[in-house]
């Protein structure tokens, strides 16, 4: 077994921008890629490889430039500590190496006055992304899915989907975007209307308010209502609003749910990147915020109990594939129920905030705590109680 590599906590900088550099962040970006087509191969053997260990170390070392990957090292934890709502343990998640490198090509966007750097680094990370969404849409792609469930040991979430059978899916994006039963994530309190449900099973963060939000955890430049929603009339409706965060890791279930009833009055796509939405990050002053320079899909619910607006908003991330509405979900008019799964990301991590306007919601204690007090996600399933309106 790998041992982990340890690191000690020092000032940082972030790396110069160099043409040698970035260069070597996308090559080691594109040779992960590369490994990642051996379909017969477990994903944690080369794409999701934790990047803590030592192999992960002395692959790295090879590719990136000596400065860049020590200082980086120095900084970073390297992944992520999240809370279990059940149980209340707090375990340790490493960061997947294909993000390690995401971190490294997100410095390399972050001045903004190095145009020809940003462009790059654009470039290379939609090139990527779409490359595996085609390499995974393939139908040879099916030999991916097996190895994928023993890497992540999901053999006993199969029982929960559609089709339990992995031999029933043409390709791995179908299976990756697998469909669950329905009775599989019940939501909390069905009768009480003003309940709030998780959208996703995810590592969740909650922020009774945006301010709350920007200080404990959005720390990269430029995050804005108006630009995350790509409408500052939009963004009005939600000012000292609360928001909830659900950051879908690549071996959760990768769709998401309406967390309130209500009537779809608007879709929104916003073009943009494929940045690492790891918390790593989010939490990083000095960087781009991901969040309103990513790919993203902005719906706005009327709430059935109360009038009020909700968005939801589904981020794209690196190596997502796309982001697609499923049955008609995205109908203006469409009535949808809490709970009723609204859409589907391939491949990929990705992430859905969901903003409530002001008096909207109460966010359950123990979330909020752990979102600021503690500074960790929480780790909750579709449909489990996220607040209440009172």
């Amino acid at each position: 077994m790998d041992k982990p590599v340890s690191y000690a906590q020092t000032d940082y900088e972030p790396h110069p921008l160099t043409d040698a550099g970035f260069d070597a962040s996308a090559g080691a970006l594109q040779e992960l890629t590369r490994r990642a087509e051996n379909k017969n191969q477990p994903p944690t053997s080369h794409i999701h490889g934790s990047s803590v260990t030592q192999e992960s170390h002395s692959w790295l070392s090879r590719h990136l430039p000596h400065g860049t990957i020590e200082a980086v090292e120095n900084k970073f934890h390297l992944g992520n500590y999240v809370m279990d709502r059940q149980t209340g343990e707090k375990t340790f998640e490493a960061m997947s190496i294909y993000v390690r490198v995401g971190m490294h090509l997100l410095y390399y966007g972050s001045a903004q006055e190095n145009i020809l750097h940003w462009k790059k680094t654009l470039s290379l990370l939609k090139v990527q992304s779409e490359k595996m969404g085609a390499e995974y849409d393939s139908p040879a792609s099916k030999q991916h899915i097996i190895p994928f469930i023993q890497s992540f040991q999901l053999e006993s979430t199969l029982s929960e989907m559609v089709k339990p059978d992995p031999n029933d899916y043409a390709t791995f994006n179908e299976f990756f975007a697998r469909e669950i039963k329905e009775s599989a994530r019940p939501i909390a309190e069905p009768d009480n209307d003003l309940v709030t449900s998780s959208p996703a099973d995810c590592r969740l963060t909650a922020f009774p308010s945006v301010d709350l939000a920007t200080k404990y955890w959005i720390k990269g430049f430029g995050f804005t209502l108006e630009r995350l929603l790509g409408s500052p009339e939009l963004a009005a409706q939600f000012e000292g609003g609360s928001l909830v965060i659900a950051r879908l890791a690549p071996q959760d279930y990768h769709r998401w749910h309406a967390p309130v009833s209500g009537t779809v009055r608007g879709i929104k796509e916003i073009p943009g990147a494929y940045y690492t939405v790891n918390p790593q990050a989010i939490n990083e002053p000095g960087t781009l915020d991901v969040f309103c320079e990513n790919r993203r899909s902005v719906m706005t619910l009327e709430r059935s109990t109360t009038g009020a607006p909700i968005a939801i908003v589904a981020v794209g991330a690196m190596l997502v594939g796309s982001i697609k509405y499923v049955n008609g979900a995205d109908t203006v008019g469409t009535q949808v129920r809490r709970g009723q799964c609204l859409g589907a990301f391939y491949y990929g991590g990705s992430t859905v905030i969901v903003l409530y306007p002001r008096g909207e919601i109460v966010l359950d204690a123990d979330l909020v705590r752990n979102s600021t007090v503690h500074n960790v996600e929480t780790y909750v399933k579709v449909g489990w109680r996220v607040g209440t309106k009172l």
